[in-house]
Parts: structure tokens; sequence; C-alpha cells
């Protein structure tokens, strides 16, 4: 057989013809390597102090604009009017329950009124449009002789005497806010506060991770006891706690790094190769937070898995560099020249891989959504900086510590072994039992492809899905719902008019109309507006007879009642009504239905004087969000499979080729579709980029893998022999990639959040069905579409071990 380095050179020249540039440049850096070994190593050095500075400055970052699709339609109207709807969208509800009784006790209001003084202090509040049974906006109005009375519901005279207490009873009865404030078993009251986006006094974006302390701090924590038990829900807490549960990020960071020692030292027996392999990985994800600080960004729920995949990624690629260094010295090259040869058998196929990972994350950046651009820009820049120190430091490193003696000793006993594993799974290679592989594979599909069929777009459980069933939030969320009328999942439509005519009777009657449409839809409980307000008022003007409870065309009487009614129900200029729609949850097919009906409605009445505009509240936000993910889906994986694809017909010029990489990651992604289906998960802002992620990754196993059989089958060998040969070379590398990256997310299953706990999951599960559908499909396909001269060659210039090994592979 030719020598090794014979066999590099021969390489080379056929990498040459297809890869040009990219192979000048790999030989340069051969040349130089000895003359660059220190300075590079410094030139890291001083990169790493510098980026790590800016690391350590990285801060919990989190938005609501950044959670949501921003240029939508729907997101821009609510926009247009945030400060109208402020109180119908970015709101806290702290509902303080009194477990002893009923909430008409002097100690409870007490501790009542300082929950509201506590909540009124917090930055970020917007004080003024803040609720409770103590704040001045919250009225009762009655029908007595002399027309309408109102008043405050508790007023500034309360004492706390057993009459001053009855007083407020009678007042939460006749101001019908039993069920919004007060519980339908009037056990507990709600404080509602909205927040706004900025704080006014310091001009910076609200902080939800310090909102959320605030709130447990100063109002769980201080008040909660035997007798008062407090439930906080609202789109800031989701997210406060989705930060606090982030910080356990650490722990699962830690685990990884122990578990991935482990497995590395398990595989080389070398405490050099391991330490430099980990290190290197680890100033990767120093490099890449260290840039995403430098670009302006934060820490959201979302990016903060980043590091878990750049140093899985770079883990995982690492691998091959492990094997090929003790190979290269256990044939007797020096270190410096085992390291040099790494670098040029796995530069191009290495950097090609890892283009495929970072085309995986980009194609992300075609959905509207802040978090998951940030997401998107965050992992290519982790990607591109394994390329930096996976590719150039890990050689450089190498070249000084050496493959240890013990290292040494495992590579002799690997290269020396049976490798009987690999001749049973190079029977793939065989036309016969490809055909079996090919068939199982399309059984697979076929059962994969049925279940996906049943994948829906958006969350597919109440609550907040984001976080587990049985977290704390949860169970609040599941308290207020179901001891309030009005649900916390409110869809919103603004009604727009020229100004001034908000209160005209062909705008009342129009949206009276649109209220009962909607309120005899499946999954909505109940509505509200300016104008179910009106009707009650408009019944108290006239002695509180129930006939007068309707619209009116006096437009006297509308002018009137429009006056006694809180501004909230409508702008400053009286051009614009919210309306609100109470949904049973936000479940996808609940936000489909009322989507749906609600632009059926405003396409046959929008006119000049009177527009419907979609969406906010917390349930129109989300439907905008499904529908992004809805409409981008199959943009990102045409462009995730073609770009991916492209790199793969660049890398081996060979249509065929590619399709034997492709097909797998294919399946892969369908099997994993048909999982969520039968989890329950639906394709939302937390799953979505997973099947990405796991093309992207996924593709590194097959170029790996066909990158050393094409080798092989041009130095003569037949494809089983071929594939033998990789097996032998490769495949425990290809295997352990599989295990490392499964490794770095696996952890994530244990997450008090339920999103990363799924993303883990699905992506355990795919990075390790890719590897296994590389190990089986890649030959058994190319025993199948390969060309017969590819598939069996003469192979002339062997030696008899050679010539014995292909004869006894050859089908």
């Amino acid at each position: 057989m030719k020598t090794n380095e014979q066999s590099l050179k021969n390489l080379g020249d056929a990498d040459l013809e297809h890869h040009g540039k990219l192979r000048a440049f790999e030989n340069f850096f051969e040349q130089q390597f000895a003359r660059l070994r220190l300075p590079g190593l410094v030139f890291f050095l001083v990169v790493t102090v510098f980026l790590g500075y800016f690391a350590a400055q990285l801060r919990p970052d989190a938005s609501l604009q950044k959670m949501v699709p921003a240029s939508h339609p729907y997101i821009v109207n609510y926009l247009k009017y945030e400060n109208e709807l402020r109180p119908l969208g970015n709101v806290i509800r702290v509902a303080v329950e009194n477990t002893r009784g009923e909430i008409y006790d002097r100690e409870f209001l007490e501790t009542l009124k300082k929950i509201t003084d506590e909540v009124f202090y917090i930055p970020g509040v917007d004080r003024g449009a803040m609720k409770s049974l103590w704040t001045p906006n919250v009225m009762w109005i009655e029908v007595v002789e002399e027309g309408l009375t109102a008043g405050q519901i508790i007023p500034q005279s309360f004492d706390g005497s057993p009459a001053a207490v009855d007083n407020v009873r009678t007042n939460v009865a006749r101001s019908g806010i039993v069920g919004t404030l007060v519980a339908s078993d009037q056990r507990s009251a709600i404080v509602l506060a909205p927040l706004l986006e900025v704080d006014p006094q310091t001009g910076d974006r609200i902080d939800y991770g310090k909102l959320s302390e605030r709130l447990e701090e100063l109002v769980r924590d201080k008040y909660q006891n035997d007798g008062i038990r407090i439930h906080i829900t609202g789109f800031a807490k989701v997210v406060g706690d989705l930060i606090d549960g982030a910080k356990a990020i650490g722990v699962f960071f830690a685990v990884t790094l122990v578990l991935t020692i482990l497995v590395l030292w398990l595989y080389s027996r070398c405490w050099r190769s391991t330490f430099a392999t980990v290190f290197c990985c680890s100033l990767a994800v120093i490099w890449q937070l260290g840039i995403v600080r430098l670009l302006g960004f934060g820490l959201d729920p979302y990016s903060i898995l980043v590091p878990f995949l750049t140093f899985a990624i770079g883990v995982s690629h690492a691998v091959q560099n492990i094997s090929t260094m003790a190979s290269e010295r256990v044939q007797g090259r020096s270190a410096i020249d085992a390291a040099k040869a790494t670098f040029r058998v796995l530069f191009i196929p290495g950097t090609i891989a890892l283009l495929c990972d970072a085309v995986g994350f980009s194609t992300l950046l075609v959905i509207d959504i802040g978090v998951i651009r940030e997401l998107a820009i965050s992992a290519s820049i982790g990607v591109a900086v394994i390329i930096f120190t996976k590719m150039f430091l890990l050689p450089l490193l190498m070249s000084y510590l050496d493959v240890s003696e013990a290292g040494l000793r495992r590579q002799r006993q690997r290269m020396g072994s049976s490798y009987q594993w690999a001749r049973t799974l190079s029977c793939f290679a065989e036309p016969r039992m490809a055909w079996v592989a090919v068939g199982l594979s399309a059984v697979i599909f076929v059962v994969g492809f049925t279940m996906s069929r049943d994948l829906k777009i958006g969350d597919l459980d109440p609550g907040a899905p984001e976080l587990r069933v049985d977290s704390r939030y949860n169970k609040d969320n599941a308290y207020i719902a179901s001891h309030y009328a009005t649900s916390p999942d409110v869809f919103v439509v603004m009604v727009t008019t020229p100004k001034g005519e908000c209160g005209s009777y062909p705008v009342a009657a129009t949206v009276d109309q649109f209220q009962w449409e909607m309120e005899n839809l499946p999954g909505v409980e109940s509505s509200s507006s300016l104008f179910s307000s009106m009707k009650k008022v408009l019944a108290g003007q006239n002695g509180g007879d129930m006939r007068w409870q309707a619209i009116t065309r006096n437009r006297f009487s509308s002018n009137a009642a429009h006056r006694m009614l809180p501004t909230e129900l409508y702008n400053s200029e009286c051009s614009m009504v919210p309306v609100m729609i109470f949904l049973q949850d936000h479940k996808a097919e609940t936000l489909s239905t009322v989507v749906t009906a609600v632009e059926r409605f405003a396409a046959e009445h929008n006119d000049q004087n009177i527009r419907f505009e979609l969406a906010a509240g917390n349930a129109g936000i989300e439907a905008a969000t499904n529908m992004v993910i809805k409409q981008s889906e199959p943009l990102m994986l045409f462009l995730v499979y073609g770009i991916v694809a492209l790199l793969v017909l660049w890398e081996f010029k060979s249509w065929r080729v590619t399709v034997c990489i492709m097909l797998p990651l294919y399946i892969t992604s369908i099997l994993c579709e048909g999982i969520m289906a039968k989890l329950g998960l639906g394709v939302k802002v937390a799953t979505l980029p997973v099947i990405a992620l796991g093309i992207g990754i996924g593709v590194d196993y097959g170029i790996y893998i066909y990158n050393k059989m094409e080798y092989y089958l041009e130095q003569g060998f037949a494809l089983k022999a071929a594939y033998f040969e990789t097996l032998k070379t490769t495949g425990v590398a290809v295997a352990l990639t599989g295990v490392m990256l499964a490794l770095g997310v696996a952890t994530w299953i244990f997450s008090d959040i339920k999103f990363q706990a799924d993303m883990g999951l699905l992506l355990t599960f795919m990075f390790l069905w890719n590897m296994f559908g590389a190990v089986i499909m890649i030959p058994a396909l190319s025993a199948i579409l390969l060309k017969p001269d590819a598939r069996q060659r003469p192979q002339p210039g062997l030696n008899g071990q050679e010539a014995s090994l292909s004869s006894e592979l050859s089908p």
C-alpha cells in the first residue's frame, strides 16, 4: 500500500482541482506552521483576554418587542395604539387570596392596600393606569332617585370598622367588577399593573428579570403567609421566571463539561488531547459571548442556550482531530508533522461541515422575531469562532502537547482490533442489504410523515407553555383562570373611525353585531367594549330599566353616557375603540378560529367610516407570532436544505453523493416532526429552530464519512472495502461526534424551563438519529445510486494484505 504521506498527497492533488484557493490557503498555513506556532498562540491569548472582558459584561436582556414579530401588520397596529392599549396588553396581575374567607375583612383589605402601594412604586409600572380596589380609578355607579351617583370602591374615609367593611362589600356589588378585579367566589382581589417598555426615569428598557425579582421579594415573599396567598401572572412574569430558571444553566454547563471530559478521556485515554480539546472549545464559547456583547446583544432565555451548542459543536468536530492526530503519531510522524497532517486532512471537510452548521443557524434569520434572529446571529458567530479555535488553535496546541503514551497505546489497540462491528456495518454497502436499509428507511419515513400531519402551529397547552405544567406561574395562571370571569387570554380588535365618531350609532351598531358574532364562536367566553359599558349607563340614566340597556340612536344620550365611562375604553381623539374578546385558551386552533372570523367580518364591514384592525392583547400577539412562523417555516426549510445541499454538491461535485448525504437528514427531520406531534409540541418560537439546527449540524456526519470513503474509492477500493476502511478510521470518531453533540444538549432535558427541555429532547434525538442515519444510509444509498465503476473499481498497486482484504469484503 502507498505510504500515508503519498496518500495524503494524492488526496491533496484531487482536492486542489476541486477547491483551488481553499487548498492554496491550506498549503500556505501548513508550510508556515512551524513559524506560526508561537505568534499564533499569542494572538489567540490576546483575543481571548479582549473578548473575555466583554463576555463578562453580558446581562439578561428580554423585552416584549423582541419576543414578537415587530413588522407583522397586527403588531404594527398594536404599536400604533400602544399607549391606549397598555392596560390590555403587557400587564401584571397580582391576585391576593384570602385563604380564610372572603375579602371583606379589615386585615385582608389593609394587606391589599400595602400590596397595591408596593406594586405602585416598582419601576416600570404605568402608575396612572394601575387598578385595585384601593385606586381612585375603580368606581361604583348606582341609579338613585336623583339620577346616577358614583364613588370609589374603598373611600378615603375607610377606617376598617365593620360598617366600613360592609360598605366595601356593597360598593363591589354595585360596581360590576366581580369576575374582573374581584374573584367570582369573592375570596381574592386583583392588583392590575400595566407596564411601560421604557422606564421614564432612567430611559432604559425595563429589565423583566429585576421586575420579577421585585414582585417576588416585595409582594410574594413579604406578604404571603397562612392567611394570604399570592398569585402573579403576565408576560413580564413569564419572562422573569424564564430568566430565573435560566440561572441553572451554569449547573447544566458544568455537568456537560464533566461528561464531555469523561467521554473524551475514555475515547482517547490521553489527558493532553482531552485538555486541549476542552480548552479550545471553551475559548470558542468565550469568543462567541464577547462578540455578541460587542454587537450590543444580551442574553435572553433563548440565546442563553447558544454557548451549549457552540461547545458541543466544537467538541464534536475536535474528536476528528484527536483521532487523526493519534493515528499520525502511531505511524511514526513527529508531533509537529502529525499536527500539520491533521490540519491538512480535516481543513476542507471540517470547514464545509461548519459552514453547513452556520447555514442551519443563519436560515433562522428569515423569521421576523427578534429572539430567533438574535439566536441565529449568536449561533452563527459561535460556528465562525469554532473554525478558528478548532481548525487552527487545536493543531497548534497539539504540536506542543503531543499525544501521551497512554493515548498512543489506545490508538494502537484500536488499529489492531478486528473491527467486527465495522465488518457488520459495511454489509450495508452491498446492494442486497442496501435495498433492505432503504426499504426500512422508507417505512420510517412513511410513519414519521403520517404522524407529522397532526403537527400544529403554536401553543397546544394552557398557561405559559414555555414553563412546565406544575410550575409556580402555571399554577397561578390556573387559579386566576378558574376564579375570574375574564380570561387572561385576551384578543383585542381595534375599531377605528374618523375623529370624534367612535361613539356614533353606526359604529355602535356594527360593533354590537361584531361582539354578538364573536361570542358565539367556539373558544370565546365573552367580549367587552365601550358599548358594553354604555348600555349599562344608558339603563342607569333611565331609572335602571333593563329595557334601556341597548345602544341608542340619540346622539345626546350616547354622548352623555360616553362621558361617564373610563377613557381606557376609547382613545383621546375618539377615533379608536378596543373590543376585548376573552378566550378559553390561546391554543393554536382557538386563535385560528377567532382570526378567521374577525378577518371575515372586517372584510364585509370595513369602509371609510369604520375599520376593524387586528390585533392586540396577549392572544392577538400570539396569533401574529403563529402566522409568522407558519409563513416562515417552508422558506426556512427550503433555504436550509437548499444551501446545505449546494455546499455538499460543491464539495463532492456529484448530485448522487448529495442525495446520499441529504436524504437521511430529510427522513430525520420528518420523523422529528412526527415525534413533536405525538408529544403535543407545536411549531413555535421555541421548537422551530430545532429542525434547522438538526439539519445544519446533522450533515457533519455525512460529510466526514463520505469524504473519507471517497478517498478510499479514489485509491481503488471497492465500495464495501472503502466503507470498511472509513469505519475503521473515521467511524468511531463519527459515532463519538454524535454522542458529544447529544451530551451537549441532553442536560437541557432536566431544565425547569419547558421549552429548553423540549429543545434538548428534540436535538438529542436529531443528533443521534442523524448519526445512525448517516452510518447506515450513506453506504446503502451509495450502493444503489453511485455508478458501477464507482462502486467496484480495479485495485492496482495493492499489496497482498490489501488485495486479500478487498477480496474478502467485495460482494
